[in-house]
């Protein structure tokens, strides 16, 4: 006989067996009866500062880990982590989004309750926009179905997805639960449209002599960093990534040239990949922060293969019954041209002399120091503006060792990350690279980290203000109050 379940143990079952270690939230009286379940569960609860900060943390660990969870109570929790979870949306991230809310009996009982912005359903019709599935447990028939039907969306697209239980009925059982199949282990795309698509973009190629790969950070969204490695050394293409992609593929690779973009890129790699006579742009987010500006020419010309897990896009014709992880797999095993070795934009290290003490500290000083010490087992996690920017060009020692919400830009990322990072993989030390606007976000995540154990690197630039506001028009708007930052530590001690 299988064993009963109850909608929140089995709810909780399916994420540990998609491998959810850790779950980062805050708790609230519609949530503690689950949270109860999540102390007698193997899951390990991460409590953070702020609800924002936990949505953070849940996609920084989703990133590396592959899913990420968090939990928090109905609106006031979860209206305040509404921002972090539509960064992952936005970035795809697969962050498994669970509030509590009020129990069904209580809809009749009482409509005012506590927390209720406009009528009980307020929360989940926000979720339902910045979540590739959104569901409400709310019927024990039904809720292994939808249990798993959000998941399997959760892995299908690497977006959150949002599961709402009613209080009353976390404990209600759940009858003939099925085995679990894991939704990420069966292809989905059509045989014919994925060998039409692989032989289209052959007969491009064959016509080709300057190709390049564009990569974004979809490769490691979907685990194929090995992959897109394969495609590019049998193939003999040189690469270039989008800074969400930044370390996709080891930076050290020879035919690896750098971060393309117009905000950051150098003008010879720019360049490099404007010449491209084929552009194979594998993952990647067509943003105004890349500004692909190779792009539009090369649709033109017919010289552009364009694979997102949205769409997979050859010339102008899209085939919409191909999913994005077959179709790289696929060019990486089967027979493609193999191009000769030509000159590719260099991309080493600068020689850096280390400033007198006397001198003041510069951007090009700090991170040409920084730049020196990155080893195999440190995680660079950039915030926005100076901080996302100025690293580009670091040297990342392994695949996706570079975190950053590069796309969505989100000020106050990059701490909760690191608390999300030190769990998803404990071996790497994050460096930190945060403004002094962003730290005051959500620097008080540092008191989380510092509780669990988690010693990270965080580099404050300190510009007294909004700095990348102040390039596109200044006013005292941008100001903010000076902390003494280099005291954080004896507070949170």
């Amino acid at each position: 006989m299988k064993p009963q379940h109850t909608i929140g143990s089995l709810l909780l079952a399916r994420l540990q067996q998609l491998g959810l270690h850790h779950i980062f939230g805050i708790p609230g009286d519609y949530v503690l009866t689950l949270y109860k379940l999540l102390e007698e569960s193997p899951i390990q609860h991460i409590g953070t500062t702020r609800e924002d900060s936990a949505g953070f943390a849940a996609d920084a660990y989703a990133r590396i880990h592959g899913i990420g969870g968090t939990c928090v109570t109905y609106c006031v929790g979860g209206l305040n982590i509404v921002n972090a979870i539509a960064c992952a949306y936005a970035e795809r991230s697969p962050v498994v989004l669970l509030s509590g809310s009020p129990g069904l009996g209580e809809h009749i009982t009482n409509p005012l309750l506590h927390h209720i912005v406009k009528d009980f359903s307020t929360q989940y019709e926000v979720f339902q926009h910045i979540t590739v599935a959104s569901v409400v447990l709310d019927d024990p028939l039904t809720a292994e179905r939808e249990i798993d039907r959000a998941l399997h969306a959760l892995m299908r697209y690497k977006r959150p997805v949002y599961i709402e239980i009613p209080r009353d009925l976390v404990l209600a059982p759940v009858e003939n639960v099925s085995a679990y199949v894991l939704p990420q282990a069966a292809s989905h795309s059509e045989p014919d449209a994925l060998k039409e698509a692989v032989a289209e973009v052959r007969g491009i190629l064959a016509q080709a002599e300057r190709p390049v790969i564009l990569a974004g950070a979809e490769i490691y969204r979907f685990r194929l960093q090995d992959v897109l490695t394969q495609l590019v050394e049998r193939m003999n293409v040189p690469i270039a990534t989008t800074l969400l992609g930044k370390s996709v593929i080891r930076e050290d690779h020879p035919l690896y040239v750098g971060v393309y973009g117009g905000l950051v890129g150098r003008e010879e790699l720019l360049q490099f990949v404007q010449e491209a006579d084929c552009l194979v742009m594998l993952g990647t987010m067509l943003t105004d922060v890349e500004d692909i500006q190779a792009h539009p020419t090369m649709l033109a010309a017919e010289r552009t293969i364009h694979a997102t897990a949205d769409a997979i896009t050859i010339k102008h014709h899209r085939y919409d019954h191909v999913w994005f992880e077959d179709f790289v797999k696929a060019l990486a095993t089967t027979p493609l041209p193999v191009f000769a070795s030509r000159p590719i934009p260099t991309w080493e290290q600068t020689a850096f002399t280390p400033p007198s003490s006397e001198s003041p500290v510069t951007l090009k000083n700090l991170f040409g120091h920084l730049d020196k010490i990155l080893d195999d087992k440190t995680l660079i996690i950039a915030d926005v503006g100076e901080s996302l920017f100025a690293s580009a060009d670091l040297h990342v020692h392994q695949s996706a060792e570079f975190l950053s919400p590069a796309y969505y830009t989100s000020m106050g990322f990059s701490i909760p990350a690191a608390l999300g990072a030190g769990f998803a993989d404990p071996s790497l030390r994050p460096i930190v690279l945060v403004g002094d606007g962003a730290f005051q976000m959500t620097g008080t995540e540092l008191a989380t980290c510092l509780h669990h154990g988690q010693a990270p690197i965080v580099l404050v630039l300190n510009n007294r203000g909004y700095s990348t506001e102040r390039e596109i028009l200044d006013g005292p708007f941008n100001d903010i109050h000076e902390w003494h930052y280099e005291k954080i530590g004896e507070v949170i001690v």
